[in-house]
């Protein structure tokens, strides 16, 4: 499962929810979070195109692994270029793309570290959805939209998507 969204889109939160209802359901499930991702798998990598695609590529590569292993692997991270979203789609015989949309006034709102501020000020550059470009799945198997819908019906709809594909089996009798 891949979730793509801005900074603060609430992915991350989604991720974690989808995560603990699938663990409850028998599942074996990791969790890769592009903030953990950076500071560990990715370190010493920058926000330039090259380097974030690379870092999605690799995201991409400890999914596969997890996924050849019987564990659902579920992404957190921005990935901004659709390029490399579908390269990584191509690794993967079960891609589920989910795009947790957010507009930009909420999620300036949210935003409890003051990231967007600076970046609308030019004080940080390359900011995706600021200064850099964020591209939006085409054709995502599910599109969620935090700042219209909660978090348990984000959760819900992606649940029964995933039921819909027979990804995983439906709640524990």
């Amino acid at each position: 499962m891949w979730f793509t969204g801005l900074s603060g889109s609430g992915k991350s939160t989604l991720a974690n929810l989808a995560a603990d209802e699938l663990r409850n359901r028998g599942h074996r499930v990791e969790i890769l979070d592009g903030d953990e991702v950076r500071t560990n798998l990715s370190k010493g990598l920058g926000f330039s195109k090259e380097d974030r695609d690379t870092n999605i590529r690799r995201i991409g590569w400890v999914c596969k692994l997890l996924a050849r292993n019987g564990v659902i692997a579920i992404s957190a991270a921005i990935s901004p270029y659709r390029e490399v979203r579908d390269e990584v789609r191509k690794m993967h015989d079960n891609f589920v793309e989910v795009f947790v949309e957010c507009d930009l006034d909420t999620l300036v709102e949210r935003d409890v570290k003051g990231l967007y501020k600076k970046a609308i000020a030019g004080e940080i550059k390359n900011f995706t959805g600021v200064s850099d470009p964020y591209e939006a799945p085409l054709n995502a198997e599910l599109v969620v939209n935090s700042a219209k819908e909660s978090r348990e019906e984000s959760l819900e709809r992606l649940l029964s998507t995933l039921e819909k594909l027979n990804y995983i089996r439906g709640a524990a009798q």
